[in-house]
């Protein structure tokens, strides 16, 4: 069979879908069909599947991975700023539970 050259190959029409908006208009039909819980089903099924086969030393691995990507990527220095933005946001939730817990009593 001949190879087919950059010339050769049919252009798409004009309409037709990427790859990728294919997929994404499948999951969204799928998402329609089954609701968005089923996806949350089908990654608890996979990630327990996965830790039946990997074992727990699999997540650590590749946390221990993902962890050492976003250092190289942000610095040292993210880990920090972003827990001191979780601790106030915690800080921030105590003072509003507080301040409800207040309202109720009055």
């Amino acid at each position: 069979m001949p190879e087919k050259k950059k010339r050769d190959i049919e252009k798409p029409k004009q309409g037709d879908m990427t790859v990728r908006e294919a997929g994404h208009l499948g999951g969204e039909k799928v998402k329609e069909k089954y609701g968005p819980e089923f996806y949350s089903e089908i990654g608890q099924k996979g990630g327990e599947k996965t830790a039946e086969t990997h074992g727990r030393e699999f997540y650590q691995e590749i946390g221990h991975k993902g962890g050492e990507t976003v250092k190289e990527k942000y610095g040292p220095e993210f880990y920090s700023e972003i827990g001191h933005e979780g601790g106030q946001k915690v800080k921030d939730l105590i003072e509003k539970g507080k301040k409800v817990e207040e309202e109720e009593k009055q």
